[in-house]
């Protein structure tokens, strides 16, 4: 059965490229891009001549029956400008295509922006929520923004040059002092890492070039919730429409107070004896 292979590509730097990528790219039939230009200058760079068709979000419903069809002759490969197909690149209408016609898809893996910037910013990795770019609008930014502030885990996020200011503004008045990393362009020749709170990090991205990715401690607040505040979360998560349950993981995941008291708790509020007050 022929295969679609999902092949990592440098973020940057073209030595950052597996021997076995090299060699699928060199073995398949068609090697599917999101920019053959950008992809070409890969595979010029070592020496492979496998045919290059362009796949990208504009053109995915007229190239994935012409993909489909390769397929059934031979092996495909499918490759993003930077990093790895479908984090926050194209890729996932096709691999749900070849999964659904029954071919067999391999990845391959390789460089990760995401993995990267973990790795230099000196801020936890243990545990991360990848966010991925954050949308365009102000509205909308801040909406995503203030829902993640009390998650514990490392945020990472991808941010073009041309909105940064704006992002880490409003990280800034919704994150407060939050300890944070930013990195620029890595793996290029103007790769640099900046540590610092999002005050400081404006103060030193004054003129924004390359691509950022930036990695945001989790929510390390000390703060002891007590009963009370417990059930007057409780309490709003009920009033607003969502379900018991839900409502009562909510509680516990953000009070850090057991699920089973969390669910005696909830027993208290519909007691008879409340419920007639």
């Amino acid at each position: 059965m022929p295969s679609l292979y999902v092949i990592s590509t440098p973020i940057g730097n073209l030595e950052d490229i597996t021997l076995r990528a090299l060699r699928i790219l060199e073995q398949v039939d068609i090697v599917a891009a999101e920019d053959t230009r950008t992809t070409r200058k890969l595979l010029n760079h070592y020496h492979i001549t496998t045919r290059l068709i362009s796949y990208q979000e504009h053109n995915s419903a007229n190239r994935i029956p012409i993909i489909l069809e390769a397929l059934i002759n031979g092996d495909v490969a499918i490759v993003s400008d930077a990093g790895t197909p479908c984090i926050s690149d194209p890729g996932l209408h096709l691999i749900r295509s070849a999964i659904s016609n029954g071919f067999n898809v391999i990845p391959i893996p390789g460089p990760s922006a995401v993995i990267t910037a973990l790795a230099a910013s000196g801020i936890s990795s243990d545990n991360f929520l990848f966010i991925g770019f954050l949308p365009r609008r102000k509205i909308a930014r801040r909406h995503i923004l203030k829902s993640l502030v009390s998650q514990v885990q490392t945020l990472v996020i991808f941010e073009a040059p041309h909105r940064l200011t704006a992002a880490l503004k409003d990280l800034q008045e919704i994150f407060g002092t939050r300890h944070m990393a930013v990195m620029r362009e890595a793996t290029k020749f103007y790769e640099e890492v900046f540590r610092g709170n999002a005050a400081e990090c404006i103060d030193y991205f004054k003129s924004p070039r390359g691509e950022f990715t930036l990695v945001i401690e989790g929510n390390n607040d000390k703060h002891t919730f007590s009963i009370e505040e417990a059930t007057s979360l409780l309490n709003s998560l009920l009033e607003q429409g969502i379900s018991a349950k839900d409502a009562r993981s909510k509680v516990s995941y953000d009070t850090g107070i057991s699920k089973k008291s969390v669910y005696n708790l909830w027993l208290s509020i519909n007691s008879p004896q409340n419920m007639n007050h």
